[in-house]
């Protein structure tokens, strides 16, 4: 079936971190099957080439580059690789983030928070300040950065990963403000509760899952496409007139009073 013209993007190249396995992977795919050339990354090298190797096996241009994004030389390499295999990025997701014990904000370590803290935002400007340049000097370009449901809400027990995710969703708007002028877009995501292994603890509890069931309206889970048509749309023509945004794909989990 062919690609409707608003979402091809047959001659892009897009770099994704986070993506050698559940949503940041079903992200991949979607991109590259609307036409995408994709660089993937992932913590673990042979995640990345299982990953690299299921994307081919669809028929998509990919290459795999294992990449600690907490490290700014792997940053900087990683970036590096995909211009020298494809030429340019042109879709950039940041999609690489870890969680945290669960306790309150007060009990959280220095050590806590300065891993949580470079590894889900200050990774995220790294790449985006090495990604948007040669995107506003080409005139084009689009980055999604992955938030969370938790930058918009108040955290009883994720504090800490709710404050990083809420920087990224800040990020979007300064980087969408400080690049619109040259064409490049800057949204972020915040996904609710997706069915990946991130979330497993989470889908594990059976009261807890209930009870979010039952505050969310359409009373399921989101699944990883939920979030890779999203991805697509930001990614495409059809997203073109969107920037600066911080979109919730959560089912109306915010929205809902809990009927």
């Amino acid at each position: 079936m062919p690609v409707h013209s608003l979402f091809d993007l047959s001659g892009k190249v897009a770099l994704l971190t986070g993506a050698s396995r559940g949503m940041g992977y079903a992200m991949a795919a979607a991109l590259g099957q609307a036409g995408a050339k994709v660089v993937i990354s992932g913590l673990e090298p042979d995640e990345c080439l299982a990953a690299e190797a299921a994307l081919r096996a669809e028929g998509i241009e990919a290459c795999a580059v294992a990449c600690d994004v907490g490290d700014r030389q792997q940053v900087g390499a990683l970036f590096a690789a995909a211009c020298q295999r494809y030429g340019q990025v042109d879709i950039l997701v940041c999609n690489a983030g870890i969680g945290h014990a669960p306790g309150p904000l007060a009990a959280t370590s220095d050590a806590d928070w300065e891993q949580v803290m470079r590894i889900n935002l200050q990774s995220q400007l790294w790449l985006t300040s090495l990604a948007i340049p040669p995107m506003a000097a080409r005139g084009d370009g689009a980055v999604i950065l992955t938030a969370s449901l938790s930058s918009v809400r108040g955290n009883k027990g994720i504090g800490l990963y709710g404050l990083s995710k809420a920087g990224v969703a800040q990020l979007a708007r300064n980087l969408a403000v400080e690049w619109g002028p040259h064409n490049v877009r800057v949204n972020a995501i915040s996904p609710g509760v997706i069915r990946t292994r991130f979330a497993g603890p989470m889908l594990d509890d059976a009261t807890l899952m209930a009870r979010r069931i039952a505050q969310t309206p359409l009373r399921r889970v989101g699944e990883v496409k939920d979030v890779a048509g999203m991805t697509l749309l930001l990614a495409s023509a059809a997203g073109s007139f969107i920037t600066g945004q911080n979109l919730i794909i959560d089912g109306g989990t915010t929205i809902s009073d809990g009927n």
